[in-house]
């Protein structure tokens, strides 16, 4: 379903168009207080492949969003979009009311947005602890300039890696800690940035199951805490239990959007991505 006649999403040039640099080409869509992150009619082609092909959604403002469909789908390529890892082909994202053509990856956090990968990214040859503090000290928004106090950093590296269970290998390498370990002190890099928003590529896949009830316990925590959490899985038991919002996709275009049990009770999901 198609929402990009309902959000009306306003031209450049029109009254109440919002310009900030070039790139920032729309104003606030008309419900945007309801969704924290919308897409209208974004592309990306790969030679003749439409990874995603002119697709509109709408994630909500809080709660937990998962994207499906199978491989090939387009799920991994639009959490590339969304986060400027991958330059659109056409179309604008939508951040808190605000219309992007260019989504510059190191910016995203400047606008509310940080991801993880299916490949985790640490810094290998330092500490679990130093990890999280590269992250703390390195951001740049009005707000961490005014809390550059070591003890300020040292608090919240602390409770953040008790959050995602690593404080007892704070000492430790990076290069040293499991596969499991390594994607909690992901996540906490994550969490260190402090946005509204978090991508999560694949944050199940490879895990013992008690690592995967921790992973499910730590997105819990930032959804109560008022984030959006938007993942991918493969997973449809997890995506039944953790979903509030579940999109949909199948070669590169939405098939489905909207509440999980809804989604996953129609017959155009059930026929064309569950297979029955």
């Amino acid at each position: 379903m198609t929402r990009s006649e309902e959000r009306g999403v306003r031209k450049e040039g029109s009254e109440a168009a919002t310009i900030v640099r070039p790139e920032l080409v729309e104003g606030p869509s008309a419900d945007h207080h309801d969704f924290v992150l919308e897409t209208s009619e974004i592309s990306k082609h790969f030679g003749a492949v439409r990874a995603v092909d002119r697709l509109s959604i709408s994630i909500p403002r809080t709660g937990m969003t998962s994207i499906v469909g199978p491989n090939g789908s387009g799920k991994s390529t639009l959490v590339n979009l969304l986060s400027g890892t991958l330059p659109l082909d056409g179309g604008i994202v939508i951040i808190d009311g605000v219309g992007l053509r260019v989504v510059r990856a190191h910016e995203t956090p400047e606008h509310g947005i940080t991801r993880t990968f299916q490949e985790v990214r640490l810094f290998d040859q330092i500490s679990v602890w130093d990890n999280i503090m590269v992250v703390l000290t390195e951001r740049r928004t009005f707000r961490a300039l005014m809390e550059r106090g070591k003890q300020s950093h040292r608090e919240k590296a602390q409770n953040i890696l008790e959050n995602v269970g690593m404080w007892e290998k704070r000492d430790s390498l990076a290069m040293d800690l499991s596969y499991g370990q390594r994607k909690l002190l992901e996540i906490g890099r994550a969490m260190a940035l402090d946005v509204h928003t978090y991508l999560f590529d694949e944050p199940f896949a490879g895990l013992f199951p008690q690592m995967l009830e921790q992973v499910k316990d730590i997105m819990r925590l930032m959804r109560d805490e008022g984030r959006s959490i938007i993942f991918i899985s493969h997973n449809m038991d997890i995506v039944r239990e953790l979903t509030d919002h579940l999109i949909v996709l199948d070669s590169g275009r939405l098939l489905a959007e909207g509440d999980v049990t809804e989604v996953l009770a129609s017959d155009e999901v059930i026929q064309a991505y569950l297979g029955t």
